[in-house]
């Protein structure tokens, strides 16, 4: 397949570096020559420095025999234009683009993007994705990521083993026969810094960080087997009311359960914005790392602090003073992944990455097959995909244990019909099945094969 990538930002480098080690031909286009250089010395990929909506730039890049372009530079217009470009001029099948700007992705606006206008035919807002992102962070409180699959019916969630958990030291395939009713398989294990899809005879140690998919029904349960608490989230403080902020803060009022938010804003302007737009939070002017206003906030009676300015450290000293005044949880954005490793030891409960989040929307419209979901864990370590499994397909009509899988893929549930199903080695794959596989980056190609990649998806 052949793609552009338009803009070589953190999220452009991103989608270069999964599909480039896939084997895709990918061009990567930026009017920074130095990023567009970075992405050449480190990646399988062309280069060319200019500006991606300009005609004769697509061009060099290969629009003419290109199968999908994907802009994602930092310009809303741009990223626009681009897709205009690619579609009038060179007849790209796929077109994706980045918006960010509230205002283009109003409902009532959508009409835009049919082909007969702005012919684009996959929108991804990083601000909806991460607002999203949080809420379910949030609903999940013991959790340090989760994700929802197969239509809402299984989760996948990331659980940090302390030294009370009770099934440290206790190999997977006790556990099964230990909760046999359990819906729930560990599909990823990071431990000292390395994740890798872990065998039956695989232990569990204190200082783990599992990945386990469960049924939703069975997620409480399973957090209590994992040794934590489940609590509601009836006190919400968010700092920041920027698109982000204000999203979860409408989000949270919507709930037919009540929740008590409260917004701190430093800018006038916009923390004026977001009480006209809020109905029952109450918004605060001023600076989320002001002790007095956290106060003032009630931090020390809050469930849950989300710290989702436009700057990291902001973000990270906020959720440690708000951990030290009392809250239970905190969540915090964190766009640069060198600060992740920091935030265990400062007892921050949970982070968001906003370009993962963007990275996971796009890769899910770029898969081949009956994709339908695809969820990047951690640093791209490894991809989620959820896909129907198709009458070509080389598994339809197995056993799991007769599929040759790679070693560093599992399948986490499958869904048959309504039913979704914990998968074992005896369970059959049948054309129709909806299947979540975890896989680590490196077999995401194999997993491809094996669900019948084939051009036409397109």
């Amino acid at each position: 397949m052949k793609v552009i990538i338009c803009g070589a930002g953190q999220v452009g480098w991103q989608i270069a570096r999964h599909l480039s080690g896939e084997k895709n031909d990918v061009t990567v286009v930026d009017n920074n020559p130095e990023l567009v250089r970075r992405a050449t010395d480190t990646l399988d990929v062309q280069g060319i420095a200019g500006f991606a909506s300009y005609p004769d730039v697509l061009d060099r890049a290969g629009a003419r025999d290109a199968d999908m372009v994907i802009a994602a530079t930092h310009s809303d217009e741009v990223n626009m234009v681009t897709c205009q470009v690619a579609h009038s001029i060179f007849a790209v099948p796929r077109k994706i683009a980045r918006l960010r700007s509230q205002s283009y992705l109003t409902a009532i606006y959508s009409d835009l993007y049919r082909r007969d206008h702005m012919p684009i035919d996959v929108v991804i807002s990083p601000e909806r994705e991460v607002a999203e992102a949080a809420l379910r962070r949030l609903a999940a409180p013991a959790a340090f990521d989760t994700q929802s699959f197969l239509g809402g019916t299984a989760q996948l969630v990331g659980i940090s083993l302390d030294e009370n958990c009770p099934v440290i030291n206790t190999p997977l395939r006790q556990l099964t026969d230990l909760f046999s009713t359990l819906r729930a398989i560990v599909v990823g294990i990071r431990r000292e810094k390395k994740l890798f899809a872990p065998d039956p005879g695989d232990q569990l140690f204190a200082g783990d960080q599992v990945y386990v998919f469960t049924h939703s029904q069975d997620l409480n349960r399973l957090i209590e087997i994992f040794g934590k608490t489940s609590r509601k989230q009836e006190r919400v403080v968010v700092v920041g009311g920027g698109n982000v902020g204000l999203a979860v803060a409408k989000a949270l009022e919507s709930r037919t359960e009540r929740v008590r938010a409260k917004v701190i804003e430093q800018n006038r302007d916009v923390a004026e914005s977001a009480a006209d737009t809020l109905e029952r939070t109450i918004v605060l002017h001023g600076d989320g790392l002001n002790s007095e206003l956290l106060n003032e906030a009630g931090i020390d009676r809050a469930d849950a602090i989300l710290a989702v300015t436009d700057d990291d450290k902001t973000n990270i000293l906020t959720a440690v003073r708000a951990k030290e005044a009392g809250c239970a949880m905190a969540i915090c954005l964190v766009n640069d992944p060198t600060l992740v490793p920091l935030l265990r030891p400062l007892h921050i409960d949970a982070y968001i990455n906003p370009r993962a989040t963007t990275v996971s929307s796009i890769l899910r419209h770029v898969r081949h097959g009956r994709v339908r979901g695809v969820y990047s864990v951690g640093d791209a370590e490894a991809e989620v995909i959820e896909a129907q499994v198709l009458s070509t397909s080389p598994i339809a009509g197995h056993s799991i244990r007769d599929i040759d899988f790679p070693e560093g893929v599992l399948v986490g549930a499958i869904m048959k019909g309504e039913k979704l199903v914990k998968p074992t080695g005896e369970t059959r794959i049948e054309e129709g099945d909806v299947i979540a596989i975890f896989a680590m980056a490196s077999d995401v190609p194999e997993v491809e094969r094996l669900l019948q990649v084939s051009i036409d998806f397109f």
